[in-house]
C-alpha cells in the first residue's frame, strides 16, 4: 500500500477530495453508530434516558437507536459500567442478590461512577469508547480482540456458588476470594 504525503493530503482536501485508508472509514463509521442497550434499572435509568432526550441529545454521538436485547445489536459489542451498582454493587451489595461488580463477570470498557452518574459523564463515557473504537488496528499483531479468532463470542453465564454468583469459565475477569475460618 503506498503512503501519501501530508502535504499533498492537504492540498487534496482544500481542493474537496478526501483521501484515507480502509481502517480511518471502517472505524468512522463503527465510532459513529453505537446502538446502547436500554438497560436501567432505577437511578441510572432515569439519566439515561435524561441523555437521550433533547438537552443532552445522544443522536449526536450516533447512540439514538436504543436496543431492548443485545441480540438486535452488531458486533462487537462493548460495555459501560453506569454508576456504582454497576461498578461494584453500590448502596446494595451487601445483598445475596446484587452483582458485586459486572466486571467480575465481562470485561469493562468504560466505567462512570457517581450515585447516579449525572448525563454529562455518560456523554463523556460514549466519547472515550469512540476515542478507543477510533484506535482500533484492523490487522497487524495489535489488531482488535474481537478480531482475534481464539476470542470467545459469547460469555458464559454465571451460576449460583457456595457464597456469591460466581462466572463458570472466565477466571482471568474474577477470582473467588480465599475464606478463612
Amino acid at each position: 500500500m503506498s503512503q501519501i504525503d501530508e502535504q499533498l493530503r492537504t492540498e487534496l482536501q482544500r481542493q474537496g477530495v478526501w483521501v484515507t485508508s480502509m481502517q480511518d472509514l471502517y472505524n468512522w463509521g463503527r465510532k459513529n453508530s453505537i446502538w446502547p442497550l436500554q438497560f436501567g434499572l432505577a437511578c441510572c435509568a432515569i439519566e439515561m434516558i435524561a441523555t437521550a432526550a433533547s438537552r443532552y441529545d445522544i443522536a449526536r454521538f450516533g447512540g439514538e437507536v436504543f436496543r431492548p436485547s443485545p441480540r438486535q445489536m452488531a458486533d462487537p459489542k462493548y460495555v459501560i459500567a453506569m454508576g456504582a451498582c454497576a461498578i461494584s454493587g453500590g448502596p446494595f451489595k451487601q445483598g445475596y442478590n446484587v452483582l458485586k461488580g459486572i466486571d467480575r463477570y465481562i470485561p469493562v470498557d468504560v466505567y462512570i461512577p457517581g450515585c447516579p452518574p449525572r448525563p454529562e459523564a455518560l456523554l463523556h463515557a460514549f466519547m472515550e469508547l469512540q476515542r478507543k473504537i477510533d484506535e482500533q488496528k484492523l490487522t497487524g499483531a495489535d489488531k482488535a480482540e474481537f478480531l482475534k479468532p481464539d476470542q470467545p463470542s459469547e460469555f458464559p453465564v454465571p451460576r449460583f456458588g457456595r457464597h456469591d454468583l460466581e462466572p463458570r469459565a472466565n477466571p482471568n475477569v474474577f477470582q473467588p476470594p480465599v475464606l478463612e475460618r
